[in-house]
């Protein structure tokens, strides 16, 4: 329902909501923007919040507690002295409960992938290998790549792998390839279980600069081990872009979150 505000000589159309009492006004120009939102509404462009104030009769404040909301929720993105917009959905959604590959998913997406070898060499990681249960001076393998999908960067990612296991790998070209493609064929390891831990962070401005991440955007950092018959063979520190780059998962009410089956192989992934 629309009702009429005077303003001096004008009177604008204002959005009804309802005053007696139930859900709070933010709470119900949440609901009805998202409503709105999901209708194509705001697909040209969203309106700011002197324009909700008077399309709405409510305060800034009840405007801005309904854009914190929409914020919140990853439905818009809001910059300081900026005008709200529609939030973009990501390009690459990735399902939990598979060890995945992150090579798979963008081609998967459509989206053609390369790498920028920052860094391929041999060197020692007394804090790494300790986490590889080597000896702190033992030499690693480690491989830096920054990872594209289409024309933009979606990744930042640095892999440690024993060098006494990995050497070959100083040969490859990893521009367009899965690392661990080529570990299985160069040095007939097969990676056969892993864990990750996923939170989302805040990049430094240089990880930010590179991955050319915008100002109100986190970021995935999902730290990797790999094993292969029981023994450590990789430690991976990855950083994706949130704005490109989901996780979804599938639950049922008989077999809850199904995120690491033990049967599931690691191989082809990243």
């Amino acid at each position: 329902m629309t009702g009429h505000l005077a303003t001096g000589r004008n009177r604008v159309n204002v959005r009804r909501l309802d005053r007696a009492g139930g859900d709070p006004l933010w709470k119900q120009l949440q609901e009805d923007l998202v409503r709105r939102l999901r209708s194509g509404e705001f697909d040209d462009a969203f309106p700011g919040e002197l324009a909700l104030v008077e399309e709405y009769g409510v305060s800034r404040h009840t405007v801005r507690q309904a854009l914190g909301q929409l914020r919140t929720d990853g439905l818009i993105v809001a910059e300081r002295g900026r005008q709200p917009r529609v939030a973009t959905a990501p390009e690459i959604r990735q399902p939990m409960g598979a060890l995945y590959s992150l090579f798979s998913s963008v081609e998967e997406s459509g989206l053609p992938q390369h790498s920028v070898v920052r860094a391929l060499d041999l060197r020692a990681d007394g804090v790494v290998a300790a986490r590889l249960d080597l000896e702190g001076s033992i030499p690693l393998l480690y491989l830096e790549r920054l990872r594209y999908a289409g024309d933009e960067p979606l990744a930042l990612d640095r892999v440690w792998l024993p060098a006494a296991l990995a050497e070959p790998l100083l040969a490859a070209d990893f521009t367009h390839t899965s690392l661990y493609n080529e570990l299985a064929e160069r040095t007939g390891i097969n990676l056969d279980h892993g864990r990750e831990d996923i939170r989302a962070m805040n990049p430094s401005p240089a990880e930010r600069a590179l991955l050319h991440c915008p100002p109100d955007a986190a970021v995935f950092s999902i730290i990797r081990q790999g094993t292969a018959q029981n023994r450590p063979v990789e430690w991976r520190h990855t950083i994706v872009r949130g704005d490109r780059f989901a996780l979804s998962a599938e639950f049922s009410a008989n077999t809850g979150y199904r995120l690491t089956p033990a049967t599931t192989a690691l191989a082809q992934a990243w």
